[in-house]
């Protein structure tokens, strides 16, 4: 069916005139008599039929006239970008990958307003596992979250923050003893963080141009065992600047400036180009953003 004849027919009925409906179209009263004609063949039925100096509709339009407007109202929703979309009534589950220590900051913020929004929506939380591979173009994942590395070339991202790493340790650490400085730094033992067990980073390049050294006592695989292992020993880990103080806090763990000159990680979000108009998944990347930025 031709679209445009189901809106030439909808400008009949609502307007029982020819001519009006030739107005309401933006053509000639010619060219909708025609259109009439052509309806009238379709439908086979009269549709409008002269009364006195006016039309009315036969039975059958009266029947077509609610079910076209809505038929077209419908299309519509359909051809209009976004049009339609209501949060409440979005059933979906959406897949975030990120690290641990970003997940258990936003995963309890990010869900309630969520939830305030569109209560049938769930979120999947998973591990960097597939980090760097084809998790975004093979749809796996629908958002990766974090310091973003090796993507495929046709990712969209978007920056949501800038982070400054900080030190930490138990509370009773003899390294708050005193004024932390690159030497008492670098001379305790440290506990280092990668999921491929790597013990070298940014810190031991920064130390290396001051002449120092670090020992990395042992690897972890993640932030939280890593801030598990420093509460209970004279281990040194690393976290994000003002990230989770409550827990550091409940854990006996507190949190100190890098004596080095670091840069800050930055934080973004990345999600495939297939998604990037679709309605849903840009008002969960609008959550995900504003939970991040807090």
């Amino acid at each position: 069916m031709d679209l445009n004849l189901l809106r030439a027919l909808d400008a009949l009925l609502q307007e029982n005139s020819v001519t009006r409906a030739a107005e309401r179209l933006g053509t000639s009263p010619a060219a909708a008599s025609r259109t009439l004609a052509r309806l009238r063949r379709t439908v086979g039925d009269p549709l409008l039929v002269r009364a006195g100096q006016g039309m009315v509709p036969t039975p059958r339009a009266l029947e077509l006239r609610e079910e076209v407007r809505e038929l077209l109202r419908g299309c519509d929703n359909v051809l209009r970008p976004g049009a339609g979309f209501d949060a409440v009534h979005l059933q979906r589950t959406f897949t975030v990958q990120t690290t641990d220590l970003l997940l258990v900051g936003l995963a309890g913020t990010l869900t309630e307003r969520i939830h305030e929004e569109a209560p049938h929506v769930d979120v999947v939380f998973l591990p960097e596992a597939v980090e760097g591979g084809p998790a975004l173009r093979q749809g796996w994942v629908d958002v990766e979250l974090g310091v973003l590395g090796d993507l495929d070339p046709e990712i969209r991202t978007r920056q949501l923050a800038r982070l400054p790493l900080v030190g930490i340790a138990r509370s009773g650490h003899p390294l708050f003893e005193g004024r932390i400085d690159a030497r008492r730094f670098a001379a305790a033992d440290h506990i280092g963080i990668s999921r491929q067990g790597k013990r070298f980073g940014p810190i031991d390049s920064a130390l290396a141009e001051l002449g120092l050294r670090r020992r990395t006592a042992v690897v972890v695989p993640s932030h939280t065992s890593a801030m598990m292992l420093a509460r209970t020993t004279d281990l040194v880990a690393l976290t994000l600047t003002d990230w989770l103080p409550d827990t550091t806090t409940a854990m006996g763990l507190r949190t100190f400036p890098i004596p080095l000159d670091l840069a800050p990680l930055n934080l973004g979000m990345a999600w495939h180009p297939r998604n990037a108009a679709d309605p849903g998944h840009r008002w969960f990347r609008d959550h995900v953003a504003a939970a991040v930025r807090g």
